[in-house]
């Protein structure tokens, strides 16, 4: 008889808490099929036939896909949507796009194999997507790579069906997670999901959301240590993942499992309750979308409406950039589908390294202080009035707001103020349908620049959004994707608070509204805080709002705005974090 083996010491590993909740089952390694690439030089005359080889290997991958859309579409509410969103971009990108015409011209010019030709079009591609610096878009870099090795498995006729017979409690350990993988996560079984890779934006965390799975990203040890079999805990509030806990601990997790799930189900009963502070000031809760797919959570987490749509989804794979009509038709879905309450929709806010070969911009020598935002939406005034008349149009269909990012000066709001008058005169003579009153015109306030000229600023624009995390970025010098710096970032440092106090009070003396719409409105630490500074509006992932409307409710705003005046006397941060964090206790 083989000896026992010993029981597994217990580790404690930490990540990344992107989806919140505790998880405790039972480990399964996912391991990504690792995909062999030959490559070799293909003959003149074999040529075509080699084209006919990928062209086959993209009708699979669109049946594939198209197979994915169906079993999508038996989910529920939000994983659904979000999920058929990127299955219809991943039809696009099988339909005549880059990948396929660059694919057939490598092929062509190169003369390749199809297997290596399709892989060196989408290193190329992912590497335009991973240099970008908006976290959401750099992470499509893995949904490319995902669509690639699809396609080369298909080259080499091998099928691929990960997941099939998984016991119910089963937790999913990988180094990353595909699309086409979490397409077939069903959470009647699946309970958590820890990785390796991924981020906060990446499409595994949007999902995990979405299904409401607990989950864990960048863990760094995770597979060193982790077997199929063993047990594990995912804790989705800390960023943890336990293998083999101690039976205490075990224990301890269960306990806090069940008080968790009776806290969601006692915050699922605030959906309808409004956002007041004990002494009665109504705090507007609102939410942050990247997609039109997001509508439905939105909706049913509460929100009051969505205080910022990115528009940066209508340019994604692809080469050319949007016309009037689509961008239109997606505005006016998501206007409609928040049923009157209002939209926040946010100008273009890309450029530099970001989304250049579609747009045609060659990125400058820093990119981040570059032809980016509002400055190439000025200079490509064919882009900014375009989708300004997308806007205006589809405002017609709902309460509206347009939102200017990474202004700096006056001149350029004005000028966007001009553009915008030129666009109605023109809607105008076309006997297009228009919002009245027409869209009011904000200005988010992202660079120190804007928040220390924010009089300037207020008297031309009809209210502000604070974009705390660039704020927070350029005043302290500190790239938050640099992890040797990230440990920097402080949205508490004096200097930060200073410049959101300034713009809350030029907003105030030019009786506009103001919010704030960075990662820090999504967090409870900080609720008080930016009440007691004078900013009743905020806007934040859908999946926030809950926690941070109960925090609301047990609220005294005069207490919170006499904190916020010491806060503001202080000039040390760890100070600014002893307050903060022993004003009042923080809901988990």
């Amino acid at each position: 008889m083989p000896p026992v083996a010993p029981c597994a010491a217990e580790q404690v590993l930490n990540g990344m808490a992107v989806s919140r909740g505790i998880a405790i089952g039972t480990v399964h390694r996912h391991d990504s099929e690792a995909v062999s690439v030959p490559e070799y030089r293909v003959a003149p005359s074999r040529v075509a036939e080699e084209k006919t080889r990928f062209a086959a290997a993209i009708d699979t991958a669109q049946q594939q896909v198209a197979q994915m859309r169906d079993k999508a579409a038996r989910l529920e509410g939000a994983a659904s949507e979000e999920l058929g969103y990127l299955l219809d971009a991943y039809q696009q990108m099988l339909h005549g796009s880059r990948l396929v015409r660059g694919v057939e011209g490598r092929i062509e010019a190169d003369r390749i194999n199809a297997e290596a030709a399709v892989q060196r079009e989408i290193d190329t591609i992912v590497h335009v997507f991973e240099a970008m610096e908006d976290s959401y878009l750099a992470g499509r870099a893995a949904d490319v790579r995902d669509l690639g090795r699809r396609i080369i498995r298909n080259l080499a006729g091998k099928s691929w069906r990960p997941f099939q017979s998984l016991p119910k409690g089963t937790i999913i350990l990988a180094e990353e997670l595909t699309p086409a993988d979490t397409a077939l996560l069903d959470p009647k079984v699946v309970a958590g999901i820890a990785t390796v890779l991924g981020g906060a934006e990446s499409h595994t965390a949007i999902m995990a959301r979405s299904l409401g799975l607990p989950a864990v990203l960048g863990v760094a040890d995770l597979l060193r240590q982790a077997r199929t079999g063993d047990t594990v805990v995912v804790d989705g509030r800390n960023g943890r993942v336990v293998l083999n806990p101690t039976a205490d601990l075990l224990a301890a997790y269960r306990r806090m499992r069940a008080e968790y799930l009776r806290g969601r189900r006692l915050l699922a009963r605030l959906r309808d309750v409004p956002a007041v502070t004990r002494d009665g000031q109504r705090v507007a809760l609102e939410a942050n979308i990247e997609l039109p797919s997001e509508v439905a959570s939105v909706l049913a987490a509460g929100a009051e409406g969505i205080g910022l749509l990115r528009s940066e989804f209508l340019f994604m794979n692809r080469d050319d950039a949007p016309g009037e009509d689509e961008q239109f038709d997606s505005f006016k879905a998501v206007i409609q589908g928040m049923q009157g309450r209002t939209v926040t929709i946010r100008t273009l806010d890309i450029g530099g390294d970001k989304l250049a070969h579609g747009l045609g911009i060659t990125p400058g020598p820093n990119p981040s202080l570059g032809l980016r935002a509002v400055r190439l939406s000025l200079a490509r005034p064919e882009l900014l009035e375009t989708q300004l008349a997308a806007i205006l149009r589809a405002a017609a269909f709902g309460p509206t707001r347009i939102l200017v990012p990474m202004v700096a000066t006056v001149e350029e709001i004005q000028a966007v103020h001009a553009a915008l008058d030129r666009v109605v005169r023109r809607l105008t003579r076309a006997r297009v349908r228009l919002p009245d009153p027409l869209p009011p015109l904000g200005v988010m306030i992202e660079v120190p620049g804007a928040a220390l000229g924010a009089d300037a600023l207020a008297w031309n624009s009809q209210f502000f959004s604070i974009g705390t995390n660039d704020l927070t970025q350029y005043t302290l010098a500190i790239d938050r994707a640099d992890e040797t710096v990230a440990s920097l970032y402080n949205p508490l440092h004096p200097a930060v608070l200073r410049l959101i106090q300034f713009t809350a009070e030029a907003a105030r003396r030019a009786r506009i509204p103001v919010a704030v719409c960075g990662e820090i409105a999504g967090d409870p630490r900080y609720t008080a805080l930016l009440l007691g500074l004078g900013i009743h509006d905020l806007s934040m992932s859908a999946t926030n709002i809950p926690v941070v409307k109960q925090h609301i409710r047990s609220l005294d705003l005069a207490a919170a705005t006499r904190m916020a005046r010491t806060v503001m006397e202080q000039s040390d941060a760890g100070r600014i974090a002893e307050l903060v964090d022993g004003f009042s206790p923080i809901p988990t």
